[in-house]
């Protein structure tokens, strides 16, 4: 009989045991996602009062509106950063705790509960026969992020399978480029391969060598000799175009406080792919002084015969943001003349964050 009641109060506080764990484990998870409201609601009322003193700065003329707002607007900022410092700090108290729990230092508990919780918009761990089966950070990295882009070199027209020998001046063409790109990582674990699409305008700047010009003859645009001398000839195509790469990005990923981020433009960069679009625009923009030594600007806006349509092949290779870029249309610059001239860009292209 004693043996059994030795037994029987071995198993009560085991038992015991595991609800206060249970307990423990819950009480803490709900003392942080407390403390993080907590702390969101302080620094709210906080900034609420100080806004509100402000207005009253302005009431007693002892500040201008635009005053007021620059300091509203430091206000809400230096509030922004101690709410998200604070919460960093909860949130490091939390991973200990789901340490702890993965590790087996809190018991195992009887129950058979689903239990998540939920601390503003920066964790979610869901509890399941009281062991941690899932972490989620509400606010982890994307897969998809956005890019400015804007790249300017030189540019020319392949005839004849080359370049050499340019009817154009190799220095003073030109090309510009700017847009807008997402930045899509493909796989969900490597951090590889990206697919990079978006939203780019295209200048393309000719200038003819040997004081010459575009005419227009029927289905012909050839250059000619101009009859006055030219200060300046340049030749502009403005083209809105929708490019596409395969990006391989060999950034790699960072691990910090047990978090593993997928780092992108911070080593080298290789991007393989392509454009299409249409053609916005085509001028013509002369520069010389007229019979009486003033100087005149002329712009010839038309079509010149160019192709309404641009699709071409493009690549990049460089180290975190700068880029070698290289772009080559696939066909030709005007429609029907009797040689192809393909327009081709190298230059350097920026990717910014």
């Amino acid at each position: 009989m004693r043996n059994l009641t030795i037994y029987f109060i071995v198993l009560l506080c085991l038992f015991l045991t595991s609800i206060n764990a249970q307990e423990t484990f819950e009480s803490r998870a709900k003392k942080i996602a407390t403390a993080i409201e907590k702390i969101t609601n302080d620094e709210k009322a906080g900034l609420k009062i100080e806004i509100e003193n402000v207005n009253l700065e302005i009431e007693k003329g002892l500040i201008s509106q635009d005053q007021a707002n620059e300091k509203k607007m430091k206000l809400a900022k230096f509030r922004a950063v101690a709410i998200e410092n604070k919460i960093n700090d909860e949130q490091d108290k939390l991973n200990a705790l789901v340490k702890e729990k993965v590790e087996g230092k809190i018991s195992e508990s009887i129950t058979s509960d689903s239990i998540v919780y939920k601390f503003g918009n920066k964790i979610a761990v869901k509890v399941m026969n009281d062991s941690v089966k899932k972490v989620v950070f509400l606010n982890k990295e994307k897969r998809t992020s956005s890019q400015l882009v804007f790249a300017f070199g030189l540019n020319n027209l392949v005839t004849n399978n080359r370049v050499a020998k340019s009817d154009f001046r190799y220095y003073g063409s030109h090309f510009y480029e700017w847009g807008f790109t997402l930045n899509s990582r493909i796989l969900q674990n490597n951090n590889l391969l990206h697919a990079k699409y978006g939203l780019s305008v295209m200048y393309n700047n000719l200038r003819p060598s040997d004081n010459r010009l575009f005419e227009v003859d029927g289905g012909q645009t050839n250059l000619v000799e101009s009859s006055t001398p030219l200060n300046d000839s340049r030749f502009r195509n403005v083209y809105l175009v929708v490019p596409a790469h395969l990006e391989f990005d060999f950034s790699g990923t960072e691990t910090k406080n047990g978090r593993t981020t997928f780092r992108t433009h911070k080593s080298i960069r290789i991007g393989l792919g392509g454009y299409a679009g249409v053609n916005l625009k085509s001028k013509q923009i002369l520069k010389y002084e007229d019979s009486n030594n003033n100087n005149v600007r002329s712009v010839i806006k038309g079509d010149y015969n160019t192709n309404n349509f641009i699709y071409g092949l493009s690549t990049y290779i460089g180290y975190k943001s700068t880029s070698l870029y290289l772009k080559y249309d696939l066909n030709p610059l005007f429609k029907n003349n009797l040689r192809n001239q393909d327009n081709i860009s190298v230059g350097l292209r920026f990717d910014l964050n």
